[in-house]
Formats: structure tokens, C-alpha cells, sequence
């Protein structure tokens, strides 16, 4: 990167200030601090957590991560405040179900990442966690199986997915009530499994506390958990561990 830019600067099609801000770790806009070497440090850059921030403060962040050309990726965001986003950018898409609010660069991953993530759901009633992870995982470059309502409640809805389930890089099992989904899923597969308990249930189910110990306390083994309708850190940890196959690649 540095090398490119000290290029650019050279043949002039670069100034030496655009160049400065290049190469800066971070912008200050006075109410955030953009960190724009966390693509270059762990692989994606900044997400952006659009819970209690303001439309001005997501159009402002968003901004110059797009200056760096990066993904812009906004979680957790009402429509509402979508909308109102996308009045002045229309070039941003919003997901409803996911609560998702991204935007892309035009031009292809240079490398086409070979794989998939499998995104499993328990129920129906999983599928906003389910495609929180899905969509996260997809605006970070990786190709995605949704596989959906395949319950421990009828098992053989799950073993008819279970050889494209095995085939996958990784997975991310989205369950509520007991959460006893990730349990099975893991000793079918010899890959990763990313348990994320959902707040689904009955009294309890304790807002998604069973489902959290219940894959907390999984005997299958290779399975790691993230907090409750943690959509979002599930796909984002899978898109981690796809990437891993392409490393140095890039």
C-alpha cells in the first residue's frame, strides 16, 4: 500500500495531502475516530454499529471509509434511519430483515474465493440472526448457503442439508430455545462451527441465557459461541476463517 501511494505521488497523479491522508491510522471527524488501518491489521475494515448514532454520524463515518475504498458496513439500523440514509445516498442498500445497511465497491474481489459459509437456522423465527451473519459475511467478500429451518424438532430436515453442510469452510448455527442445534451440527462436520444462541423462546428459555449455556456446554467438539442474536459476530468471525484459505493471496 505504502508503496503504491509513494508511486502515485511520484508520477503526481496523487498530492502529497491526499497522500498524508492515505497513510494516516486514523481520521478524526471530532465525534469519531475512523480507524483506517484495520483492513491492513485484521483483514476488513471498521464496521460501523448504527445503534444510538446519528444519521449525520453514520453519513460522516461512512464517508471516509468510502474514501479509503473500503466496504461500509452498518449494523443494527432501524428503517427508519435507513431511509432516511438513503435519501441522501441512494447508493447504500438496506436489508430489512438483517437490520443491514452496506455498501460495496463496484469492482470484483481480485481473488474469487473458493467455498462457502453455511449459514443454518434453526426456525423461521431465527432468520433475522440468521441473515444478520449471512449478510455480514457476504458484504465481506465470502459466498454464503443459507440453510434454513432445520430444527432438532424434525431432524431429518437437517440431515437432508447434512453433504452440503459438510462441504462448507465453516458454519454458523442459529438457534433459540434450547440451542441444541450447534450440538448436532458439530459432530457432523470437520470444520468450525460458530454457535450463536438466539433470544427465541419461552419464559424459560430466559431471553437466549438457555441456548447460551446449552452451546457453552456443548460435548462436540470445534464449536465457539458468540453472544445472544449476535448475527453479526457470527458472520463476521466465519468470514475470518474463510479468508484464512486465500491468505497471502491477495
Amino acid at each position: 500500500m505504502l508503496e503504491s501511494i509513494l508511486k502515485q505521488v511520484q508520477d503526481g497523479s496523487m498530492s502529497i495531502e491526499d497522500a498524508l491522508k492515505q497513510m494516516a491510522p486514523f481520521e478524526n471527524l471530532g465525534f469519531a475516530k475512523v480507524d483506517h488501518h484495520r483492513k491492513k491489521r485484521q483483514g476488513f475494515p471498521e464496521i460501523i454499529y448504527g445503534e444510538n448514532k446519528s444519521v449525520d454520524h453514520i453519513i460522516g463515518i461512512a464517508q471516509s471509509l468510502q474514501e479509503q475504498n473500503n466496504e461500509v458496513l452498518v449494523t443494527r439500523i432501524t428503517e427508519e434511519k435507513a431511509d432516511a440514509i438513503r435519501s441522501i445516498r441512494p447508493d447504500f442498500i438496506y436489508d430489512g430483515t438483517s437490520r443491514l445497511l452496506y455498501w460495496k465497491r463496484d469492482e470484483p474481489l481480485r481473488i474469487e474465493r473458493q467455498g462457502y459459509i453455511a449459514v443454518i437456522a434453526a426456525g423461521t423465527s431465527d432468520i433475522s440472526v440468521a441473515e444478520e451473519a449471512a449478510v455480514t459475511a457476504e458484504v465481506l467478500g465470502s459466498k454464503v448457503h443459507r440453510i434454513y429451518d432445520v430444527g432438532v424438532a424434525g431432524i431429518h430436515r437437517l440431515l437432508h442439508h447434512a453433504e452440503e453442510i459438510q462441504q462448507a469452510t465453516v458454519s454458523v448455527v442459529v438457534a433459540g430455545m434450547e440451542g441444541a442445534l450447534a450440538s448436532v451440527v458439530g459432530g457432523l462436520v470437520s470444520h468450525p462451527v460458530i454457535a450463536v444462541p438466539t433470544s427465541v423462546g419461552y419464559g424459560a428459555s430466559f431471553n437466549g441465557l438457555s441456548a447460551l449455556l446449552t452451546m457453552l456446554n456443548s460435548c462436540a467438539s470445534g464449536i465457539s459461541v458468540v453472544n445472544i442474536d449476535n448475527g453479526f459476530g457470527g458472520g463476521y468471525n466465519a468470514a475470518l476463517i474463510h479468508q484464512l484459505i486465500h491468505k497471502g493471496e491477495r
